[in-house]
């Protein structure tokens, strides 16, 4: 029995002793290994340091040494939303304002009639608004007792004269001296009867005959149609009151609207084209003669005017036309119109930098015309930008948070 618990006693011993054997080289092994392991974590820690300190200077230095703002759109992703670019380049360029045109009078064609001396209209030739009368023409009889009475005046000198000249040598001093006179009386008699628009025909008929005229025939000065008739047959005039409106209408005004901001490339001597939209396939050319110096408020524009020869009449005032006036401006940098994306505040165009890389830019822009836009600053001829999809490149641009530069003002 003794021998049984001895034996029992030695294995516990030796199992103690094994169990100790292994947890002193295990505690070793642990504290080697967290000393190393602390020492390795020390060294890639300062590594990392290192490291990161040189890739921090490396990105700064990267950052300094280009600032330029790009997005990156790859190839197959340019294939796929359909982008395409064009380059800026010098053009001839030229602006085409279109509007609209009334047909006027020609101011420096209308004429009116009227009388200087009172009287009643006893005929009347023109008797409706819209009449053609020829330069001549009679157009009413007036019956002036003043006009009257200085026509007798006019006949008793032409006696008195008459009658001077068959007592030459004889009769008193003071008879002498008025038939001396007699002469440059009737010459002022003749002048006041014309001043009264009294023709010499007129005058030479009274003379000739020794009656004075009733009614004094008032002749058209022009010829044209009657544009306002406010003479009656039978109504007392006055003097320099009107009786008629004569226009020619053998030259007529085209008067256009031009728009405020359109107004820096209208000037005088321009040629424009007038298109009739009842005369089909006919245009007439025109010049701009005068451009009025004050604006509508109501519409915002102001007035061009043109001149168009009308022999046949067949423009008539009021008639509206279409006027077209190409202007030539020269030679410009320009990219398409859809190149351009106009934020409201500034103009921006995506730059294509080559490998997939596209450069947000601002830029100045000037004359719009024809799909083309003229870039005054921000570009230079040859740079490419994209001319389609660029609302898309400038979507990705905003989701990545990249911005254009601001363009420096001079």
């Amino acid at each position: 029995m003794k021998k049984r618990y001895l034996i029992i006693i030695a294995g516990l011993i030796v199992i103690a002793g094994l169990l100790a054997i292994f947890y002193t080289s295990g505690a070793f092994n642990k504290t080697s290994n967290s000393h190393s392991s602390d020492s390795s974590k020390t060294a890639v820690s300062s590594d990392n340091q290192a490291h990161s300190g040189a890739g921090v200077q490396e990105h700064e230095e990267d950052v300094s040494e280009d600032e330029t703002p790009t997005v990156e759109i790859s190839p197959e992703k340019q294939q796929l939303i359909g982008v395409k670019t064009i380059e800026a380049s010098v053009k001839p360029i030229h602006k085409t304002i279109r509007t609209t045109g009334r047909v006027e009078y020609d101011e420096t064609r209308l004429s009116t009639i009227n009388t200087k001396f009172e009287g009643w209209v006893e005929r009347l030739y023109v008797d409706y608004t819209g009449k053609y009368v020829k330069k001549g023409e009679p157009v009413a009889d007036i019956y002036s007792p003043e006009l009257f009475a200085t026509q007798m005046e006019f006949i008793n000198l032409l006696k008195w004269k008459n009658s001077a000249s068959r007592v030459k040598g004889s009769g008193t001093e003071m008879e002498k001296m008025l038939s001396a006179d007699a002469e440059s009386i009737i010459d002022a008699a003749k002048q006041r009867l014309r001043l009264w628009d009294i023709t010499d025909e007129q005058i030479k008929k009274v003379e000739e005959t020794g009656k004075p005229i009733r009614t004094l025939t008032i002749y058209s000065p022009v010829s044209g149609f009657i544009v306002q008739k406010m003479a009656l047959q039978g109504m007392r005039v006055m003097p320099g009151e009107k009786l008629l409106d004569i226009a020619d209408l053998s030259r007529v005004w085209i008067i256009s609207d031009i728009y405020e901001y359109e107004m820096p490339f209208i000037k005088i001597g321009q040629p424009a084209k007038i298109g009739l939209s009842y005369f089909s396939g006919r245009d007439l050319s025109a010049t701009i003669d005068y451009i009025y110096p004050a604006l509508s408020g109501e519409t915002r524009t102001a007035k061009a005017r043109l001149t168009v020869s009308n022999p046949g009449g067949h423009l008539k005032p009021q008639m509206f036309t279409n006027v077209e006036i190409k202007i030539d401006l020269g030679k410009k940098l320009v990219v398409p119109d859809n190149a351009v994306i106009d934020t409201g505040v500034r103009q921006i165009v995506y730059v294509d930098k080559g490998d997939g890389y596209f450069e947000p830019r601002e830029i100045l822009t000037g004359i719009i015309s024809d799909g083309l836009i003229e870039v005054l600053d921000g570009l230079k001829a040859g740079e490419k930008v994209a001319s389609s999809a660029n609302f898309l490149i400038d979507s990705e641009a905003q989701l990545k948070g990249v911005r254009p530069l601001e363009r420096h003002k001079h």
